[in-house]
């Protein structure tokens, strides 16, 4: 479960993530970083969206949420300080293995942070 401290929960917060922030994508997931600003030494902030449009069904929708979620309080703990990041899960993730969403969380990640010190 993600640490209540890097829970993303006002929308300001995934506004700037998803408007201002890098992106970089897969068939299963989205991932939106903004970096945190110089100096800002508050937690990193982690948000999980699964549009409807997407996938209908609500339990498929909250079985990817707490998947993801999942992954990333594993890898909350590597994120720079004030950092947010806003993963969205796609249709793709629905039937995918937790090694497949893991692996693609590691590659979007890691280019999302790349193409922001570039």
């Amino acid at each position: 479960m993600l640490p209540a401290a890097h829970r993303m929960l006002r929308g300001e917060d995934f506004t700037a993530a998803v408007r201002t922030g890098a992106r970089s994508g897969s068939p299963r997931l989205v991932v939106h970083y903004r970096a945190g600003e110089t100096g800002d030494m508050s937690p990193a902030l982690v948000g999980v969206v699964v549009p409807k449009k997407q996938i209908a069904r609500a339990t498929h929708r909250n079985r990817i949420k707490r998947r993801v979620r999942a992954l990333m309080s594993a890898r909350v703990g590597c994120l720079e300080p004030g950092a947010r990041v806003v993963v969205r899960g796609l249709a793709g993730a629905d039937g995918a293995t937790s090694a497949e969403l893991g692996a693609d969380l590691d590659r979007q990640l890691a280019r999302v942070r790349e193409g922001r010190r570039r």
